[in-house]
């Protein structure tokens, strides 16, 4: 694997290259993007394309890669401008791309503002959580969890992630109605460091799940589209807002296995089925629905 350093006026981008450019297998590169994850979460996946050249990144301000433009708020727009840079920088022509979660959102916004880009993009639960039914309560809910986070920090702020990420079928009243969520009951610490900067649990990354997919430069481009919804998704809020976006696009989800983190082996905690992942997503990008 080579790590390679793309310096841009607004961020040093740090992405990894397993494999040779050009490709020798005669296909566009794999590229593997997510948000807020960073390149780290995708060792398991690249590691099951091992006759693929995979190419992973750091979003701007995550990981390893630094921040020069003074702002600390994460936005589709900017990290597919980023995304866009580092395919050109590859010169390997358009790539595929498997994107998760806020990078399957950024990836829409790629193939929105660089059609060019990508050949095919399997987006894997986008959390665009403003186009289910209960848009409304949905943005309630991630208002609670930025609550619980400036509150009471870290530990309280993911557990009521947990708890609205996990909740079966839309956000009823029933679910406003739970006491606040007990850190100590999801393994994680009650005790506060004071810091306040999460991508995940602050507004930093609002503009991510609020984001709409520009539907008419999405159908325009050349790009093979493909939503894709884990099979233990299906009633959570990642998986309606799967479903929705597929529906906004005019398709229907294409079913993986596993959750939302299906592709990972256990070194993030709930483990998915990265075996099963890589070989539907192999189909998937050799053109099965």
């Amino acid at each position: 694997m080579e790590t390679r350093v793309l310096e841009t006026a607004g961020v040093d981008l740090v992405l990894d290259v397993r494999g040779t450019l050009p490709t020798a297998e005669g296909r566009p590169p794999l590229f593997m993007i997510g948000q807020p994850m960073d390149a780290t979460g995708f060792a398991a996946l690249a590691a099951r394309f091992p006759e693929r050249t995979v190419v992973t990144y750091d979003p701007r301000g995550i990981g390893r890669s630094t921040r020069k433009d003074g702002r600390v708020d994460h936005t589709p727009q900017t990290q597919a401008d980023d995304v866009h840079a580092v395919i050109e920088a590859l010169g390997a022509g358009p790539v595929e791309m498997f994107a998760s979660s806020g990078g399957a959102v950024t990836a829409l916004a790629v193939v929105a503002k660089h059609p060019g880009d990508v050949t095919t993009l399997v987006a894997h639960e986008p959390p665009l959580i403003t186009l289910p039914p209960d848009g409304p309560a949905a943005v309630r809910a991630r208002a609670g969890v930025r609550e619980a986070y400036e509150k009471r920090g870290w530990g309280a702020g993911m557990a009521a992630f947990v708890v609205m990420t996990s909740w079966q079928g839309e956000f009823t009243d029933a679910y406003f109605a739970q006491p606040e969520a007990d850190p100590a009951a999801f393994g994680m610490p009650a005790d506060d460091d004071g810091t306040r900067d999460d991508p995940l649990l602050s507004d930093r990354s609002w503009a991510v799940s609020d984001y709409r997919p520009d539907v008419e430069a999405i159908d325009a481009a050349p790009t093979r589209v493909v939503i894709a919804v884990g099979e233990e998704s299906k009633d959570v809020l990642t998986g309606r807002t799967s479903v929705a976006t597929a529906e906004l696009l005019g398709q229907r989800v294409t079913v993986f296995p596993s959750h939302h983190g299906g592709f990972c082996d256990g070194e993030f905690g709930y483990p998915g089925k990265p075996d099963e992942f890589a070989r539907r997503l192999r189909e998937v990008l050799d053109g099965a629905s």
